[in-house]
């Protein structure tokens, strides 16, 4: 029988970005399960590493179901905080710590005492708080912004994330020796690519939960859409199957899933089609028209043509280039994103600080005006607010 693991109130994550879902056919996921269960019935801290939306979650979660602990699982995304309120939110405030802490409060280190806290996207944190986190691995004890009374916690941590921390090490963004003491059992999670046994069992799975939601039954994955699945490179690895499955339950008439229902990019374009097939542009997107007819079979490089664009604009001339390049990337993504934060960070391969600060920079947050500077007087924009 397939090992399956899911959350615990997965009939209501129908709108979540995790993914909600792991199997454990494959051979390489086999093996991750049983270095989970050996590393569960420690207390050592767990590293978990993988692309977004390969489940980190679920490993997490099945850790802690594993080690005995009897406190509360607990989640926490280190990049959905600003740089203000992390530390509070971490390790707690008491009353006027600062405007707007009326009264104190537990942070999530207390909240998970017995437990197991899991930090996704711990790359994520701040250098400064880096340094408080260190320390309370180290001591096992929090101290609430705005107190210097230390509290003592018995929490395992596992972190999670989706970049090289010996990169961002290198480059001086996240602390060596924290890196050290998170990375003590490491559980690498491969991307779906890379595990191909378990892409048709989590694809019944989805069947099964979908077909549930959408009152269908019995339908099943033809042998043309179970060969286009295991063709396919899965770029948004298991939220990209979820999402995949969903839709060709919904468009499906006879009850069984053929290719043509899959919505796979750069999979079902016909094969005498000579150009590329694009939904329509989101009103707030501005497509650069030398992108808009760009033949299938032209062995041109996209970014080819983004070089000859920029070689133009160097041509022309201006002042901040760089400024006026960067702020149509920012804006592109985050309107591409629809206004989401965490997917546009994670697109554009930035944290979700990084990604506010250049929002803020363009004027691009509510109420937040834009502080460009080097900007010439002769620059326009346009009814969008792209430079023009």
């Amino acid at each position: 029988m397939t090992h399956v693991l899911t959350f615990p109130d997965s009939q209501h994550q129908i709108l979540s970005i995790r993914a909600k879902a792991l199997v454990f056919n494959d051979p390489a996921s086999q093996a991750l399960l049983a270095q989970a269960d050996r590393v569960a019935v420690s207390d050592a801290t767990v590293l978990i590493i993988g692309e977004t939306g390969t489940g980190k979650e679920l490993i997490a979660r099945h850790v802690h179901k594993q080690s005995g602990r009897t406190g509360p699982f607990l989640a926490v995304n280190c990049g959905a905080f600003s740089e203000n309120l992390v530390e509070a939110e971490l390790f707690g405030h008491e009353a006027g710590a600062y405007t707007g802490a009326s009264g104190a409060r537990a942070g999530w280190f207390e909240a998970a005492n017995h437990g197991t806290l899991f930090l996704d996207e711990v790359g994520d944190l701040p250098m400064s708080i880096q340094v408080k986190l260190l320390r309370v691995l180290q001591e096992r004890q929090v101290v609430r912004l705005g107190s210097r009374r230390p509290i003592d916690v018995n929490v395992r941590l596992v972190a999670a994330t989706n970049v090289q921390l010996e990169q961002a090490v290198a480059a001086g963004r996240f602390r060596a020796d924290l890196y050290y003491r998170l990375n003590v059992a490491t559980l690498p999670l491969a991307p779906l690519t890379q595990r191909p046994g378990d892409i048709l069992a989590l694809a019944e799975h989805f069947i099964t939960v979908y077909s549930h939601r959408l009152e269908l039954q019995g339908v099943q994955l033809g042998a043309e859409a179970r060969d286009a699945l295991l063709r396919y490179s899965w770029p948004g690895n298991i939220r990209e199957l979820e999402n995949v499955i969903h839709y060709a339950l919904i468009v499906n008439c006879d009850g069984i899933i053929a290719a043509k229902d899959l919505q796979l990019r750069g999979v079902n374009l016909p094969e005498n089609s000579t150009m590329v097939q694009r939904s329509a542009p989101h009103p707030s997107h501005r497509i650069i028209p030398a992108f808009t007819d760009v033949a299938v079979n032209e062995p041109v490089n996209r970014l080819d043509l983004l070089a000859s664009v920029f070689s133009q604009l160097c041509e022309e001339g201006g002042a901040s280039l760089y400024e006026r390049i960067e702020q149509v990337l920012i804006q592109s993504a985050y309107a591409h994103c629809e206004r989401n934060q965490v997917h546009t960070a994670d697109l554009l391969g930035i944290s979700r600080n990084v990604l506010r600060t250049q929002l803020k920079r363009f004027g691009l947050l509510a109420g937040a005006k834009p502080f460009i500077t080097h900007r010439s007087h002769h620059d326009a924009f346009d009814s969008q607010g792209l430079p023009t």
